[in-house]
């Protein structure tokens, strides 16, 4: 593979095949750790890094670790550039632009949206009660995220299907095979969203609502404010990031409860307490994340050379079973103290804006889904390798169907 080429393929990397390997890729994971913690990847001219200590210091190191790349596991769309995606700058710029985007969330507290967010978790909820089999990806994984981002952005939540198969694309992993297609259906769909976007940014300018689009064609900073092109493209990362992530982390819950810690789920009927436990220890156990940087100067500070220019690869799902930093750190354990230390959201100054929103989307599904259902169990004969993967791993999730018992 030619290294010139701007998106880094994670599984040339990993050599992980299958999608039983990429689905549990924790056994690479440690060996990395134990044999390999910094792997130079010379076919893609790569850095990887796989320990607590080293994935922290590259997210939060940003001086020698920077944003401003030109090569990425996503690809950089050509429509956006450093004003309208706070990802691709650091420190001091990105303190402006990221101020710019989050004054669209301080207007209204996260308490101001739990009520709208909780209606939406009963309204799903509330249609499951009618069959006996659930398929908890389709009906509770994917619609909760997408509604809600889209009732807060202030996009009619009816086209919420329309989003997420955008956003499902924008977020599609690259491979060599399919390369070429992928890469069109990606300006596609970027293409479609930015022109449905831009009329609605339009009318919101002149007709300001009660919704974080409107919030953000006033956001206003040192005197700036954001064109109509960079809200649009702010709303698109903003719509996509935001359902992309918390859908895997609603389907990795019932995951977990299903299979990696059967009878956790009656713990939790019996104290509500521990569903942002469980929450965080899903967060830390299960996410297969992973986050570039950019060497910004020539260093040794992880023992090799590492050149100014190259791409550094910091896997966050290694990081979070790392035995160094997490006792027992291979168990899935809801009890377990400081799980949320976790990386999967980042850290530093590039710390996930949305994570807040994410845990609170996922602890109110599960508190209100543990009170209506008094238990759960997997539907006879699933097969999980046909039903799902996760996304993060670089397939797409598809369905997990349970048993529900009211």
């Amino acid at each position: 593979m030619n290294a010139s080429r701007q998106v880094i393929i994670l599984d040339e990397i990993s050599k992980l095949a299958t999608k039983q390997e990429q689905w549990e890729p924790f056994s690479w994971y440690k060996d990395m750790r134990e044999n390999t913690p910094v792997y130079y990847d010379a076919e893609q001219d790569v850095w990887n890094v796989f320990s607590y200590d080293h994935v922290k210091r590259v997210l939060f190191d940003h001086e020698l670790f920077s944003n401003k790349k030109e090569r990425s596991l996503i690809p950089v769309p050509r429509q956006m550039d450093s004003r309208s995606n706070v990802n691709l700058v650091d420190p001091p710029e990105h303190r402006k632009r990221r101020a710019l985007l989050a004054q669209a969330f301080t207007p209204r507290s996260l308490k101001d949206w739990e009520p709208r967010i909780q209606e939406i978790v009963d309204e799903l909820i509330t249609d499951m009660e009618r069959a006996p089999v659930v398929d908890i990806v389709q009906k509770l994984a994917i619609p909760l995220p997408v509604t809600v981002i889209a009732d807060l952005l202030g996009v009619p939540s009816r086209d919420r299907d329309r989003i997420k198969a955008w956003s499902d694309i924008l977020f599609l992993p690259y491979n060599l095979e399919a390369y070429d297609d992928i890469e069109e259906q990606k300006g596609l769909a970027m293409k479609e969203f930015a022109e449905y976007l831009y009329p609605i940014v339009l009318e919101k300018r002149k007709h300001p609502a009660d919704d974080i689009i409107s919030d953000l064609t006033k956001a206003e900073l040192e005197g700036e404010q954001l064109t109509d092109e960079e809200v649009v493209m702010s709303a698109i990362g903003l719509l996509g990031a935001g359902n992309e992530t918390t859908t895997t982390l609603i389907s990795n819950m019932f995951y977990c409860m299903l299979f990696d810690q059967p009878g956790v789920y009656q713990e939790l009927r019996a104290d509500l307490t521990l569903v942002p436990k469980l929450v965080e220890e899903v967060l830390r156990f299960r996410f297969g994340a992973t986050i570039d940087r950019k060497v910004a100067r020539d260093t040794d500070v992880f023992g090799p050379e590492m050149k100014a220019g190259q791409v550094v690869v910091a896997w966050i799902g290694a990081a979070n079973r790392d035995e160094s930093h997490f006792a027992r750190a291979d168990a899935f354990d809801i009890h377990r103290p400081g799980n949320q230390q976790h990386l999967t959201f980042g850290a530093g100054p590039h710390f996930c804006l949305g994570a807040p929103l994410a845990r609170l989307e996922a602890n109110m599904a599960l508190a209100s889904f543990v009170k209506r259902f008094a238990d759960i169990r997997k539907v006879d004969g699933l097969n999980l390798n046909d039903h799902l993967t996760a996304s993060a791993t670089g397939q797409s999730l598809k369905s997990l169907p349970v048993g529900l018992s009211l």
